[in-house]
């Protein structure tokens, strides 16, 4: 699905712009005038770690013309595995005084705006004020909403992203799209406090390298959508399994169009089950479907689970035959989602709580 342009563009670039953005210049279909949108851009990026700061670094790159780089945290030696904004020499500093330097070194034209705060419900939308678009790449559900309810209530297009060990999901939402096109919002793919309980990549750990690829992929949602070329992530989410090697895109509407607003039971909370539970689900036939990647189940798995990793899952649910499902994974994150899509397949279908983690304590004696 295509958009107009969101922009409009300068009036001309520097001589030295010009030089600088040459390779962009040139392109089938972008140009001087899609360079000139750029330029004229204000995108907003939530979040200076994983994923903001590969797209800071595209998007100045790009010549976007005003960056505001939303973080309130400092950087640690743990960050720099992923973080590529930021170096050595910059552990204790603010991690939005990164991207003033690096998009100076990249960019002279770009002004970085530094916002040292944490976004809140409370002052989401002044912080977001102004954005021609606005990046998500925070790694809270609690941040991730109240950016979501912002960019709803200003009508502005979320470029939104998420990446967890060895997955990612990237799509855009907005509420007030051109007319004709359905909005679209963070509560049409997870229900609110749907991912309360989500663990953070402290705890199951992240693939630096995908953090690359998905803040790159961010930042280029970004720019179509500046510049009306291509086809943003609009109505589909792209799920990426980065230890095969493999993206599946799995259709995204609107919740009052899905099967779940159709049949008002889907909507209802997924059904958690305790280990005990769930093993007495298994005999009296509910399949038990554990979600998690080959490298993990080869370390262990409940006896008699049929094995089907979650992007798998995502782009074939109806695939899955079974009465009653109980869906697995490490620690429930990914077992939400299946479970969520295979309902919405017509299939009967809880979690296990807490995963094999909670398993794992519950049946080895201490």
């Amino acid at each position: 699905m295509a958009f107009n342009p969101l922009v409009e563009p300068l009036a001309a670039l520097s001589d030295a712009e010009q030089i600088r953005t040459a390779r962009h210049r040139v392109l089938a279909g972008f140009g001087d005038v899609a360079q000139r949108r750029l330029a004229a851009a204000h995108i907003a990026v939530v979040g200076a770690g994983g994923l903001g700061s590969p797209a800071v670094l595209a998007l100045a790159s790009a010549g976007v013309g005003t960056l505001t780089v939303i973080d309130d945290d400092e950087v640690e030696a743990s960050n720099l595995q992923r973080q590529v904004m930021h170096r050595v020499t910059d552990v204790g500093a603010p991690k939005v005084d990164s991207a003033v330097r690096i998009a100076a070194e990249l960019s002279p034209t770009t002004v970085v705006r530094p916002v040292r705060t944490q976004l809140t419900p409370e002052n989401a939308c002044e912080l977001l004020a102004g954005a021609d678009v606005v990046i998500d790449g925070t790694d809270t559900f609690p941040t991730r909403e109240a950016v979501a309810a912002a960019c709803e209530e200003l009508g502005v297009p979320l470029v939104w992203g998420v990446v967890q060990e060895f997955h990612a999901q990237a799509t855009v939402f907005w509420s007030a799209p051109p007319a004709d096109t359905a909005p679209l919002r963070l509560s049409d793919l997870y229900p609110p406090d749907a991912a309360t309980d989500a663990p953070s990549c402290a705890q199951v750990g992240v693939l630096g390298a995908l953090c690359l690829q998905v803040g790159s992929l961010l930042a280029t949602e970004a720019i179509k959508l500046v510049t009306g070329i291509g086809e943003p992530l609009y109505g589909r989410v792209l799920v990426i399994d980065a230890l095969r090697g493999r993206t599946d895109e799995v259709p995204l509407r609107p919740a009052a169009t899905t099967a779940e607003s159709a049949a008002p039971e889907l909507a209802a909370p997924i059904p958690q089950l305790t280990p005990d539970e769930a093993l007495a689900a298994q005999r009296e036939g509910a399949v038990l479907l554990d979600v998690r990647e080959p490298a993990e189940t080869a370390r262990g798995v409940i006896a008699g689970s049929l094995l089907m990793p979650l992007a798998d899952v995502l782009a074939h649910p109806a695939g899955i035959t079974a009465g009653h499902v109980v869906v697995v994974c490490q620690v429930g994150m990914r077992a939400l989602r299946a479970a969520r899509a295979l309902r919405a397949a017509g299939v009967e279908a809880s979690v296990l709580a807490g995963g094999l983690d909670a398993w794992t304590r519950a049946t080895v004696p201490a």
